[in-house]
């Protein structure tokens, strides 16, 4: 399979951004999205967007220009008839995916490769209405995605090799690093992703530290660039509960994705972060919190008497978070989501984590990543159930 022209729907953030980054790598692209408005005011974007990045040098003017030539508007679905590969962009809506899919598979040529964006749903379900869903794949981009290098390129049970290679070589081309993963919830990143959140939440539980602490161990003992609470913020409680609420569902409730009862009670009183003005912080003209005191710690660093430099409870916070991710990178390696190389680039490009998770896992070592989440177990339950391999102490292969 050969691609040279691609087509986008949806033309908000995500569709215009997918465009933008096509018509870069040097295919001609073109743009739908079902409300005129919306379309005039993507390619606007898009434009506008092209020609900030060459002032930032991000590419040339040249390129910019070349870029902008390339992309046209598709008024209707048959206008994107003589596209070789089409990236959905549309809302997390499965049955609204499902009929997108069905009217593209009708109105695009038998071989054109059908791709969507989505971060949350099954690929196979999306594809259930496509006469042929071998040409179907996921087409995982990250927001924004003219700033995030990755790209998850999902492949479900029925997709064909060839369009999976071709989709992967269009995400090289769009100057993305690709990834394949495994048709499950959240692919391979947004998966891993879920004890940052979710652990972070049964600590502030169980009082073992207030969230701007724990915030402030994981920046500075971890070397992420924000704290869960700080990103829970920005995504929106209500957001990130939605998807806490996706993934349990999905994944068969199991007791470590089970939904946080305190981001339950905050989003049903109307905190939401910073879109509300108030969540785990209070938003306003200033800072929502003081900048963090220069340590001289080289993080990540699991070393006790580094982390007593930030708190007296900052080596049981970072050791559960660590001990967690370990985990999780545990189990998705047993159901082989992703290769091993994989769920470290997933995380340091998709995320911007210091380290990936199986990198993190060498950092804690699987024995007393196993040897802590038992206890956890004993005193607090089947949240903490060591993976097979991880209780094994059997390092995960890289």
């Amino acid at each position: 399979m050969s691609i040279e022209r691609v087509g986008v729907v949806g033309a908000g953030t995500m569709g215009a951004g997918i465009a933008q980054i096509a018509a870069l790598g040097g295919y001609e692209t073109r743009l739908h999205d079902p409300v005129p408005a919306a379309l005039e005011d993507g390619l606007e974007r898009l434009r506008g967007a092209l020609t900030k990045g060459a002032q930032k040098g991000r590419w040339s003017e040249a390129e910019a220009e070349a870029a902008g030539a390339r992309t046209g508007a598709a008024a209707s679905l048959d206008d994107l008839a003589e596209c070789d590969l089409v990236v959905e962009a549309a809302p997390e809506d499965l049955g609204l995916k499902r009929e997108l899919f069905a009217a593209l598979a009708a109105a695009c040529g038998p071989k054109a490769i059908l791709a969507s964006n989505t971060s949350s749903l099954p690929v196979s379900a999306i594809a259930a209405l496509v006469p042929v869903p071998e040409r179907v794949v996921g087409m995982h981009f990250f927001n924004p995605p003219v700033l995030m290098k990755l790209v998850e390129i999902v492949a479900t049970d029925r997709s064909a090799a060839a369009a999976l290679k071709a989709t992967t070589e269009a995400g090289r081309r769009m100057g993305r690093t690709p990834i394949r993963a495994k048709d499950s919830p959240g692919f391979i990143a947004n998966r891993l992703a879920r004890p940052f959140g979710l652990e972070s939440l049964r600590m502030l539980a169980e009082g073992i530290a207030d969230a701007a602490t724990i915030d402030r161990v994981i920046r500075l003992g971890g070397g992420f660039r924000m704290g869960p609470f700080e990103l829970i913020d920005l995504i929106g409680l209500d957001v990130n509960l939605s998807v806490a609420h996706s993934f349990y569902d999905q994944g068969g409730e199991p007791e470590r994705w089970r939904p946080s009862p305190i981001q339950e009670r905050m989003v049903s009183e109307g905190l939401r972060g910073r879109k509300s003005g108030k969540g785990f912080y209070t938003y306003g003209d200033g800072p929502h919190r003081p900048a963090d005191p220069e340590l001289g710690i080289a993080a990540p660093t699991l070393v006790p008497a580094e982390l007593a430099k930030i708190d007296p409870e900052a080596e049981a916070i970072l050791t559960r978070l660590v001990a967690q991710i370990a985990n999780e990178a545990a189990f998705a390696l047993e159901e082989e989501v992703g290769a091993p190389q994989d769920m470290d680039t997933a995380m340091r490009l998709g995320f911007n984590w210091p380290r990936g998770p199986l990198e993190l896992t060498e950092l804690i070592g699987v024995g007393r990543a196993a040897t802590l989440l038992e206890g956890l177990r004993e005193q607090s339950g089947e949240a903490y159930r060591p993976a097979p391999r991880l209780a094994a102490s059997g390092a995960p292969s890289r």
